[in-house]
Order: structure tokens, then C-alpha cells, then sequence
């Protein structure tokens, strides 16, 4: 076609797209803050998302219910008198698995919402700070108690398989589901915490295992080298510098779990309540920190 004879398109044209109003229901904050607290939970464990990112988190879960699933195999062909572990003790000797678990999803839950500057998005609809907080806090205590809590009911459905006393391990089992809960509350607190404080994810990865992990080692180093002086009121207060032996000392004193820390040395019911105060500040102080991280961001 000639050039002449082609046709010039006319920049003045007004197209009608016909906009109408919403007319839809409205379904408001409560249903916005389920939502949100459903995608993290199930992006915590990689679901929704590709296949590579759930390779991690099921790895991890496998990792704390294998060995409960091998207890309950020796317990059931032995024909056992009891568990060869106790249910408050099931988390403590795993606390690496659950530390490292954290120190992934926390960062997960929180630090691309940052990197890439999604939470003004977030708040642009009927959603406050209070509800992304919430959700994402709710979100991940769930996917801590849950990697937390299985390898507890392997252990429950195993003895009873067993034929082991019923009210024992029923009482056992519920004394484990509480301290996996408070766990749940501080290792969320905690991660959320250090995660939210970077946009990067790798930084925060390396927080929080920095503080919930080699605390830890730290601190266990140091109650044994108490224990070998014999310094055993010091074993009792080195427990409240780390998170997992201030679980411990939590469930020495009021859910009748035998101590993790050098010679059994754990805080009598009076020390105890220092121990649970100084676990519902932290879990409450985490909450307010990250209240006041997103107003700031959410600006």
C-alpha cells in the first residue's frame, strides 16, 4: 500500500470502558487479616509456592518427626514400660531443627514484604498495622507449633499403640503441647523481630539463628563450666539468656519436665516465675517492636 493512502490513526478518540461502581460484597478488615494470616501460614511451609520452596520446611518437618516415629517403633516392638523420652524434652533435644526452621520463615514471612515495598499496598486497603502484625505473628506461632506439635502426637498415638498407661501419656502429652506453645510465642516473637529490621533476607536468616541457636551453645557452655566450679545457683539464672533454655526452665518449674541443663539443675517454682515473666516480656516486647517497626513503615 502505498504510504500516502495508509490510514492515520486520531489521537483524539475517547474509548468508553464502561466503569460501573463496585456493587460486590464489602468484606472488610476481618476477612483481609484471615487471608493474610492463611498465605503466611501456607507460605511457611511452601505451599502455593514453587517446589523448590518447599523443599526446606518439609525437609525440616521430616527431620523432628523421624526420630519420634523411630522411639515409637523401639518402644512398641520392646514392648516398653514408657517412653524413652519425655514429651517436654522432644523439643529441646531438637531445638537446632526448630531454630533453623525460624531463622528461615521468619524472614520469609516479613522481608520481601520490605525489600520490595509491598506493605504500603497492604494498608492502601481497609487493613491497619494491628492486622498485618497479628496475622503475620498468628501465622508463624501456628507453623512453629505445628512443626513442634506432630512429632509430640506420633509420640502420644505411639504409646497408645503401645498400650502405655493412657492418663500418663495424656497428661505428658498436653504438659508437651503447652511448653511447644510457649516456644512457639517466643521463637516467632523473636524471629519476626530480626527479620523485620532488614529488607534482606540473608541478614535476618543470620540473626536469628545468631540469637536463637548459638545463644544456646553459649549459654550451655558456660552452665557447664558452673557445674564443673560448682556454681549450681548460676546454672538456674545463666538459663534466662537464651531462648530455648528459658523454655526449659519454664517447664521444669511448672510442667514437671526433668531439666536439660548441667546435673538437672533446673529453677525451682520460685525462679520459675522469673523465668515465665521474662518469656511473656519477650513474646509481649516482640509484639510491640513490631508494632512499631510497621507504623513506621507503613507510612
Amino acid at each position: 500500500m502505498p504510504p500516502e493512502t495508509v490510514p492515520q490513526q486520531r489521537a483524539d478518540v475517547i474509548h468508553n470502558i464502561g466503569y460501573r461502581h463496585y456493587e460486590g460484597a464489602r468484606l472488610g478488615r476481618a476477612y483481609a487479616r484471615r487471608s493474610l494470616f492463611s498465605q503466611s501460614l501456607r507460605g511457611a511451609y511452601g505451599l502455593g509456592r514453587s517446589a523448590k520452596s518447599k523443599v526446606g520446611p518439609m525437609l525440616m518437618l521430616a527431620v523432628m518427626c523421624l526420630p519420634a516415629a523411630i522411639i515409637v517403633a523401639v518402644a512398641v516392638a520392646t514392648q516398653a514400660n514408657k517412653l524413652p523420652v519425655e514429651y517436654t524434652g522432644y523439643a529441646i533435644m531438637l531445638q537446632a531443627v526448630i531454630g533453623l526452621y525460624t531463622a528461615a520463615q521468619a524472614p520469609q514471612a516479613v522481608s520481601r514484604d520490605l525489600r520490595f515495598k509491598t506493605i504500603s499496598l497492604y494498608f492502601s486497603r481497609p487493613i491497619k498495622t494491628v492486622d498485618y502484625v497479628a496475622a503475620k505473628f498468628a501465622a508463624l506461632v501456628s507453623a512453629i507449633f505445628f512443626l513442634t506439635a506432630m512429632p509430640l502426637l506420633i509420640l502420644y498415638v505411639g504409646a497408645l499403640l503401645a498400650k502405655l498407661d493412657f492418663a500418663e501419656q495424656t497428661k505428658g502429652f498436653a504438659q508437651g503441647l503447652v511448653s511447644v506453645a510457649l516456644l512457639s510465642l517466643l521463637f516467632a516473637g523473636i524471629g519476626l523481630v530480626l527479620a523485620a529490621m532488614t529488607p534482606r533476607r540473608g541478614f535476618g536468616v543470620a540473626a536469628v539463628i545468631a540469637v536463637l541457636t548459638i545463644s544456646y551453645g553459649a549459654v550451655s557452655t558456660v552452665q557447664a563450666i558452673a557445674w564443673d566450679q560448682g556454681s549450681t545457683d548460676a546454672i538456674r539464672w545463666l538459663g534466662l539468656f537464651s531462648p530455648i533454655t528459658l523454655v526449659d526452665g519454664v517447664q521444669t518449674a511448672f510442667l514437671g519436665a526433668t531439666s536439660a541443663f548441667p546435673g538437672e539443675y533446673g529453677p525451682s517454682t520460685g525462679t520459675g516465675l522469673v523465668y515465665l515473666l521474662v518469656l511473656l516480656g519477650l513474646t509481649a516486647g516482640s509484639y510491640g517492636l513490631l508494632m512499631r517497626r510497621y507504623r513506621k513503615v507503613g507510612l
